[in-house]
Parts: C-alpha cells; structure tokens; sequence
C-alpha cells in the first residue's frame, strides 16, 4: 500500500506541474514533424524530384525532420502561428536558393523550390585567401552548396566545426549528404554572426535591434532575414526580383501553414548590414 501511495502521489505531482504550463507548452510536439507533415512538405515541394531537377532525390522529408531534430529551438519557439511562420520562413528562403521555377512553370514559380544542390556555374572558388582562422584547403571550391547555398571558406569552416564534418577538407559533404546539407542551412540559420542576429531570433521574434539597426532601418521580419542572408547585393534596391521571388515563396508557404507572413517583407529601405 505505501508503494502503490508513492507512485499515485508523483502521478499526481506530474499532472500538476504539466497543468501549470502554458496550453501551449503543454501540448507541444517536440518534433518538427508536427508542424509540417510529409504530405505538407510535398505539397510545399511539388516538383524537387522532377527529372528537371538536379536535386531530384535528394532532398527527403526524413533528412530534413533528423536535420531539425539537431535544432531544438527551430520551429519550437513562441506560439503555433510563430512557429510555423519561422518554418515557412526557412522553406522559402532555401527554395528561392536552390529555385528550380520560372514565371510560366508548372504549377507556378513558386512550387519550385530545392532543385538544385550545387551552384550553378560559380564565378570564382569562394575562397578568401585573408581569412586566417579558416584557411582555404588547395584546390578546393567552396561555391554555394545545400539548401541554403552555404559560400566561403568562412562559413564553411565553422559549420564543418558545429556539425562534426571537416567543412575545409571536404566541402563537398554538403552535396553529397542530404543530412548534412540539411544541417549546414538550419547551422546558417540558427547561428548569430555579430553584427548580424540569427534568421531564427529575428523570425521567432527575439530579435531587439540595436542603435545601428534602428538607423538602419532593419526592422523585424522576413526582408531582414533576406537582409542576413544576402543583403549586400539585394537589400537597399527597390523592388529587387531575387528579394520579390523570396516573398513570393514565402506568401505561398504561409498559406499552406494556414499563417500570415507578417510585416515587413522586403529589406529595399533597409542598410546591408
């Protein structure tokens, strides 16, 4: 009898302490998986395994779920809308990298996204010889790779580090692992690079703009992240068509999450950082 009294009094402490969290933390699925299922995710990805595309096969529903589960705090961060939102925000921002799509295609541009795994007829090797912490491997490339198109030696280097893959000696990983591509974009994602903030604080609303940012005019939203990503050659630009083509994807995701995107969609009066 005292056994059988010990064990319904941690029942009951358990169901309490779940009962005085938020509905939301209660309830919450710690897997990515309950925010996009595989149905989603090939309805967002309608023609990445297309003949057409030299990805096809490779980026899987399964590689992307195990790369995220790495990430706790992507997509597991504020409420439901946020965090699908963030979700959203991720997806088109690596399919407008990796587009496939065109104005006339098939179901639109927009349904285009992870074609491609590998740059396109990259103009140099992206190394930057000045770079001493991440010094360039003789003859390697480090042109734009996986779904986020991870560039430079820089970055190579210290994804290789955090994942556990020499991203120097052997950045070639990143297009022949669909694993590992997955991890080096949720890496990009989710890591803060000062002065620039993380994609994921700016997108889960954790973002707090300095004096520089707000003189800047770097407010919160999804132009910021395309401002993190790629703003010394798209942000600042009024009406910019690689800025227009991010938003496009990320106004057909948020639908299919059954979300809005949020203010602030484009970064033409915001400064690069």
């Amino acid at each position: 009898m005292a056994r059988s009294l010990v064990f319904l009094l941690l029942a009951l402490a358990s169901a309490l302490s779940t009962l005085s969290l938020p509905a939301a933390e209660a309830h919450r699925d710690p897997s990515i998986a309950s925010l996009i299922t595989r149905q989603l995710f090939d309805t967002i990805f309608l023609h990445k395994d297309d003949a057409a595309c030299p990805a096809k096969g490779f980026y899987s529903y399964d590689s992307f779920v195990r790369a995220a589960s790495c990430f706790p705090e992507f997509g597991r961060t504020g409420s439901a809308s946020t965090r699908k939102r963030e979700v959203a925000a991720f997806l088109a921002q690596v399919s407008h990298e990796t587009t496939g799509g065109w104005p006339t295609a098939l179901d639109g541009p927009y349904a285009w996204g992870l074609c491609f795994k590998e740059e396109v007829s990259p103009k140099s090797d992206y190394c930057d010889p000045s770079n001493k912490e991440w010094p360039c491997y003789p003859g390697k490339s480090y042109s734009g790779r996986g779904p986020i198109q991870l560039s430079w030696n820089y970055n190579y280097g210290p994804a290789g580090r955090a994942l556990g893959f020499d991203g120097l000696r052997n950045p070639e990983a990143v297009s022949n692992d669909s694993l590992v591509a997955f991890k080096t974009a949720l890496w990009f994602w989710t890591t803060e690079r000062k002065p620039k903030p993380s994609c994921h604080a700016v997108m889960a609303g954790k973002y707090r703009p300095s004096k520089s940012d707000l003189a800047a005019n770097r407010t919160a939203g999804f132009g910021l992240v395309t401002n993190i990503i790629n703003g010394g050659l798209e942000c600042g630009i009024p009406g910019d068509e690689r800025v227009n083509d991010r938003i496009g994807y990320f106004q057909r995701y948020a639908r299919l999450f059954g979300v809005d995107t949020g203010p602030n969609l484009d970064c033409q009066n915001q400064k690069p950082f």
